[in-house]
């Protein structure tokens, strides 16, 4: 199974709850939603940045989005009791039996 890691903190300074990080959440993938609109033209407007400078916008875009989605495993982890770690085992499990991965190694 190939992975990609990556390790977000928890923001200093915010006191973030479950409706608030959600609603955040939602406004940063809108911004991603609009950043591949741009790279495809899809938005209407003239595009001046070239796909490489859209490209990184875009990865930009969908790193707000893990950060805003890693708080709000703070935010259950911390409000709600919930172990994250056991979470993403039973996620994998569940993918696995969908279908969606293999968990060989040798891939």
């Amino acid at each position: 199974m190939r992975t990609k890691t990556i390790s977000l903190p928890r923001l200093d300074g915010l006191t973030p709850t479950l409706e608030s990080t959600a609603l955040k959440l939602m406004e940063e993938a809108g911004e991603l939603a609009e950043a591949i609109g741009k790279l495809r033209g899809l938005s209407g407007e003239q595009v001046y940045l070239d796909e490489r400078d859209l490209a990184t916008n875009i990865v930009g875009e969908l790193l707000d989005v893990a950060q805003t989605a890693v708080s709000m495993m703070f935010v259950m982890e911390e409000n709600y009791q919930v172990d994250i770690g056991q979470a993403v085992e039973y996620h994998i499990s569940k993918l696995c039996k969908k279908g969606y991965l293999t968990r060989d190694d040798d891939q």
